[in-house]
């Protein structure tokens, strides 16, 4: 007996096709470009040679390889952990629903709407010595005596850049976060008011539990986007100074097309991906654990 062919694959064939040609396919030949070794002499050529984990072993060896998986992890955990903080106090102030409250949130949605090499290029007039409204502020209030070259001296250039996308990041966790707030059932909170809790043991005992789904989901998206991110690195810092805003994509950019060693380009960039896969299947076996408690 022939079994019929189920429709839906056609239908979702296309999208398929897509994926594996965009996704796919860049994919396996990064992965095997990591095991060859692939200069610009030989780039449009067949010479190629295979030398196994040879690339692996020696961005493993190289110096620049540990500073920048620390400051990958550094400059994410910072970023996403102050977009959290602000972007959740944003969400619960904008849940209140007071007449501008929906006006506001838009409004906040504009630097997350602005492509990263602007905001990239405005930071850097924001934190410039001399013109930065980010040094003449604090200057005018007293808290600081002279002007901070955030993206020159290597103790603030990191943090420059973390100042940066907080900026950026803050409204998409906002908007997360209040989607969620304003799904949770209001009868719980009634309920809870008549009962006597205060709003602190609401927020504790209510709100953070019914809310985990979206938490684990805004700082699973946020680690992804910030791990990967590249062009604001670049055009800020371009990864310096003295490597102190190296991160993996700017060494994986360095050593493929400023050295131009391709093949140790594309390790880095495969341990990138490693390191974003591992994460992703925590958050997914962590997600079916939620369910089936739930």
């Amino acid at each position: 007996m022939k079994r019929k062919l189920n429709p839906g694959y056609i239908y979702i064939f296309p999208a398929v096709l897509i994926m594996v040609l965009l996704i796919g396919y860049p994919l396996i030949y990064n992965i095997s470009l990591s095991f060859k070794d692939v200069t610009l002499a030989n780039l449009a050529g067949n010479d190629q040679p295979f030398v196994g984990f040879q690339n692996y072993i020696e961005l493993f060896n190289h110096e620049l390889f540990p500073v920048a998986l620390k400051n990958t992890f550094l400059f994410t955990i910072g970023s996403i952990a102050f977009q959290f903080i602000i972007g959740f106090a944003l969400a619960l102030f904008f849940s209140m629903n007071f007449k501008l409250a929906n006006f506001l949130r838009g409004l906040m949605m504009v630097s997350w709407l602005v492509p990263l090499t602007v905001t990239a290029m405005l930071f850097q007039f924001l934190l410039s010595p001399s013109v930065g409204l980010l040094n003449h502020i604090p200057i005018y209030f007293g808290w600081i005596e002279e002007p901070i070259a955030w993206l020159s001296l290597p103790e603030y250039a990191m943090w420059g850049i973390i100042i940066t996308n907080i900026w950026i990041g803050v409204p998409f966790n906002m908007l997360l976060l209040a989607t969620g707030l304003n799904n949770l059932p209001k009868d719980v909170y009634e309920a809870a008011a008549i009962d006597g809790a205060t709003w602190i043991q609401r927020f504790r005992h209510i709100t953070l539990p019914l809310l985990k789904p979206v938490i684990m989901i805004v700082m699973m998206l946020g680690f992804i986007y910030t791990f990967k991110v590249f062009d604001l690195v670049y055009v800020m810092t371009g990864g310096g100074p003295a490597n102190s805003t190296q991160v993996l994509s700017t060494l994986s950019y360095q050593f493929s097309f400023q050295n131009f060693d391709f093949g140790l380009g594309a390790s880095v960039a495969n341990i990138l991906f490693v390191i974003l896969l591992i994460i992703s299947i925590i958050y997914i076996k962590m997600t079916d654990e939620d369910e089936v408690a739930s």
